[in-house]
């Protein structure tokens, strides 16, 4: 293993966001005080959000500093957007320790860049199951996926990566961030993985719980394009 002892800032800067958010309450503070708290920072994003964020830069900022995880990745979303951001190139950005000369030999070699800060929030699993007359099809479509891989990724790599998944800690950040010049401290990084992880083991949970009060019988019913076995 590489010693990485005294090879870690405690401040990262804020240089390259990656938001893809269900849950888009405070947007319209959260990147505005990106802008201001971190010189060229520039996002990634996917579907609604990036539709979001456009809205929310100029037409100039949008074109310099706002791209789709597909062009990122030159990989296209496949269809309803099952798959987006389950890549090679994204899971770089976001567990590559830069201070380790052999993960930036990675970052190189595919054109890669380090993922600074990831804000993302899931599916709406739990309001979903809770409504009445949900289908065991509406809930299954309601699993996020992507998004708990990404927050897990990022919280695993708090010495670099700050994870942001709920809205409330916004203000927060955009205070850490004015306060630093735009880098993150480890303190915060920290804090904010293990919220993470709480965020995602709670996410999993109801998921199961769900799934346990279900049936085989049930979930057959469901589907009823599936051919019984003879």
């Amino acid at each position: 293993m590489v010693n990485i002892v005294n090879k870690i800032d405690d401040l990262v800067k804020v240089r390259l966001v990656l938001l893809s958010v269900s849950d888009k309450r405070g947007l319209e503070f959260l990147v505005p005080g990106l802008l201001k708290s971190c010189p060229g920072v520039k996002f990634i994003s996917t579907g609604g959000t990036y539709a979001r964020l456009r809205e929310l830069l100029l037409d100039k900022d949008a074109k310099k500093r706002l791209l789709q995880v597909s062009d990122y990745t030159a990989q296209p979303e496949t269809q309803g957007g099952l798959v987006k951001t389950l890549d090679f190139k994204i899971y770089l950005g976001l567990l590559t320790e830069t201070y380790n000369p052999a993960h930036q030999k990675d970052l190189k070699r595919t054109k890669a860049l380090p993922i600074d800060l990831v804000v993302v929030n899931l599916y709406p699993f739990q309001a979903t199951v809770a409504r009445a007359g949900v289908t065991v099809e509406e809930a299954r479509a309601n699993i996020d996926i992507g998004g708990p891989c990404m927050i897990r990724a990022a919280a695993k790599n708090y010495l670099r990566t700050a994870p942001v998944v709920d809205p409330r800690d916004y203000p927060r950040l955009i205070k850490e961030l004015g306060k630093n010049r735009g880098a993150t401290t480890l303190k915060l990084r920290y804090d904010l993985a293990k919220k993470a992880f709480a965020h995602t083991a709670n996410y999993d949970t109801a998921i199961a719980a769900y799934l346990s009060k279900q049936t085989p019988a049930k979930v057959r019913a469901a589907y009823p394009q599936i051919k019984e076995k003879k």
